[in-house]
């Protein structure tokens, strides 16, 4: 099985192999991990090639204070599976929706960092298996809360405020968003749905527009925990989710956006 191999330096001496998987795992999943903390390097592999390339999106950022250098012996090319399968995972996600994850869960990404989020999203376009998963999403939705062959999307275009509160109604009702497995689905059916789909599925961002979904991540992290559910993983949705941040051992974050106040922990690494 083929490998896709990263590596990192610059890295702090509080790190440790398990910090860097926690911070890595956003990216995608990795088969495995050389870590040498004396010379403060670490090989990383990865299962696919667009999980590597996205780690490479993060090269100048810091972790445990210290800055990282991330490289690559080769050029990483992403890989669109068929947009058929009945799986998909965080690969397939858009990097601009990785960052967003990112900034939810508490780590503090730089604007820089976000703009090259956005411009992978640019060169690559979104994943036909993504776009596939969304749009049935919203299809399935838009049925159970509007009628047969009714969409989220489309019934939002028709009349914004009645389609909206007739999907909150419909929802409170069955019980959507409480049952609803994953995040996206939680995300469409509510009131802001089509924001959250027209984030998804165009490749037009702005860096405050990754802010905001990080926002509505939290918040609905937020929601669930109140509701008595499962702690919410960083990785929202479906695919890897990344283990949460021990707040003991990573270096404080400190941050004045408020788009990220939300869901930021005590404690976080830092990426700049």
């Amino acid at each position: 099985m083929s490998v896709y191999t990263i590596h990192v330096t610059g890295i702090a001496e509080a790190t440790t192999e398990q910090h860097l998987t926690d911070f890595f795992t956003f990216c995608g999943k990795i088969t495995s991990v050389q870590f040498d903390p004396s010379a403060h390097t670490a090989t990383l592999n990865f299962e696919k090639p667009s999980a590597a390339k996205t780690a490479l999106m993060l090269n100048g950022g810091t972790l445990d204070g210290a800055h990282l250098t991330i490289t690559s012996d080769i050029e990483h090319q992403d890989k669109d599976d068929s947009a058929h399968a009945d799986h998909i995972d965080q690969t397939d996600k858009p990097r601009a929706g990785i960052a967003a994850e990112y900034l939810a869960k508490g780590y503090t990404l730089s604007d820089q960092i976000l703009q090259r989020a956005i411009e992978l999203d640019q060169q690559r376009g979104i994943s036909t298996r993504f776009l596939s998963y969304i749009q049935g999403l919203d299809t399935t939705i838009g049925a159970k809360t509007l009628g047969p062959e009714k969409t989220i999307s489309g019934k939002v275009q028709e009349t914004l405020a009645s389609a909206t509160q007739q999907a909150k109604a419909v929802d409170e009702q069955k019980g959507i968003t409480k049952t609803a497995g994953d995040y996206y689905t939680r995300a469409l059916s509510s009131p802001f749905g089509q924001k959250v789909k027209a984030f998804y599925t165009s490749t037009s961002k702005q860096v405050l527009d990754i802010h905001e979904e990080a926002r509505r991540i939290a918040e609905t992290q937020k929601a669930g925990a109140a509701a008595g559910s499962a702690p919410a993983t960083a990785s929202t949705g479906v695919g890897s989710a990344a283990p949460p941040i021990d707040p003991s051992v990573h270096s404080a974050a400190t941050t004045a956006d408020p788009t990220v106040a939300a869901g930021k922990t005590t404690e976080a690494p830092t990426v700049v």
